[in-house]
């Protein structure tokens, strides 16, 4: 593997735990453990534990961080209570998406931004360059080490290690306290549809191969297995969440990839909101959207194209694989709206072959 890559804290872990290493986004990542079938059904069923350490964390803070905040992202900023997080997105001028991310209110004037590991370089230029309000702004993405504890057992595993009464933090709410004895932020968050955790952990201050080692014997009698990214990517495919470079993308605005419901046009003027005021009046041409197939070992890819009943073609995979859970293939495309009210016939074409699909709307389970 190249030098270039970056390695996250527990890489020796991954190594010692016998996980299969690819690169991804500018890092070594593990794909897989013992495979991907048996750790996607663990954290249906008990428990996961994954290293996310890649994603980015920037901090904003100061009088004018809200001003900015508002400014940048699409979500309204202004209704995050303190210890919650918001899903929201960074658009261009033109509505094209510059990044999904997840923004968090620590305290009054203090929020943490957590961006996509493969654009941290370009979304810290990019809230830099439209910082004109005066924020102040850390990139601590090289800091940060986290862990992602998904599946119904995470909560009894968590407790052995926090006295953080972990039943009162909600779906994407978040307390700051201790996990094995070290600081960490406890977030009710993950990409996996799955109740659990994600633990945002200082690896420049705390010993977080310890807290991994720990979190990996208490999840034991549990069901606990390690995942790699093979897994988080089936499992969030199940639950039709957006994945960024595939789903979404800076050809692609919020209003086609099923995210109007983030994007408040009456919050004032944010970057985009212009244009996509404009798409909204006169409505999209294409929207993202599930399909399922029911032919046995027909898995649809991305970039697999889908035809109408008269072979014209109406849409293009974005992410696509065989459902793990339902047994069968499962994918989101955007699709021209006209083919999605007709809805009527529709095909993908896998090879040589075209194979009948339906359309639905994720999540697949």
């Amino acid at each position: 593997m190249s030098d270039q890559l970056q390695r996250t804290p527990f890489f020796e872990q991954h190594l010692e735990y016998g996980a299969k290493m690819v690169p991804f986004a500018g890092f070594e990542m593990p794909i897989q453990y013992e495979g991907i079938k048996a750790e996607h059904h663990a954290v249906r069923t008990a428990a996961g534990l994954f290293d996310v350490s890649h994603m980015g964390e920037f901090f904003v803070s100061g009088s004018q961080a809200l001003s900015f905040l508002q400014k940048i992202t699409v979500n309204d900023v202004s209704k995050l209570a303190i210890g919650k997080a918001q899903y929201s997105c960074m658009c261009y001028e033109n509505g094209g998406i510059v990044d999904d991310l997840i923004v968090y209110r620590l305290g009054e004037e203090e929020y943490l931004l957590v961006v996509n590991g493969a654009n941290i370089t370009k979304d810290w230029e990019w809230v830099q360059k439209n910082n004109t309000e005066g924020a102040q702004l850390t990139n601590a993405s090289d800091d940060y080490a986290l862990l992602a504890l998904q599946g119904p057992a995470s909560p009894a595993i968590l407790a052995e290690l926090t006295d953080v009464a972990l039943e009162e933090i909600p779906f994407y709410g978040f307390k700051m306290g201790t996990v094995a004895g070290w600081p960490a932020i406890i977030s009710a968050t993950g990409y996996t549809g799955e109740k659990g955790f994600e633990l945002y952990i200082n690896a420049k201050e705390c010993p977080v191969t310890e807290v991994f080692e720990k979190l990996l014997a208490a999840g034991t009698s549990h069901g606990l297995k390690l995942c790699g990214l093979g897994a988080r990517d089936t499992l969030r495919l199940e639950k039709g969440y957006a994945l960024y470079g595939n789903d979404i993308t800076a050809e692609t605005h919020p209003l086609e990839a099923r995210l109007g419901w983030i994007t408040k046009l009456d919050k004032g003027f944010f970057i985009g909101s212009e244009k996509l005021a404009e798409i909204k009046a006169k409505g999209v041409d294409r929207k993202l959207t599930g399909f399922t197939i029911d032919e046995a070992r027909a898995i649809p890819r991305k970039d697999y194209r889908l035809f109408d009943e008269d072979a014209h073609e109406v849409g293009y995979v974005t992410s696509g694989g065989m459902s793990i859970t339902l047994e069968k293939g499962i994918g989101m495309a955007y699709v021209d709206v006209g083919a999605i009210e007709k809805n009527k016939n529709l095909v993908i074409q896998i090879r040589n072959k075209e194979v009948p699909i339906q359309l639905c709307t994720p999540p697949f389970v």
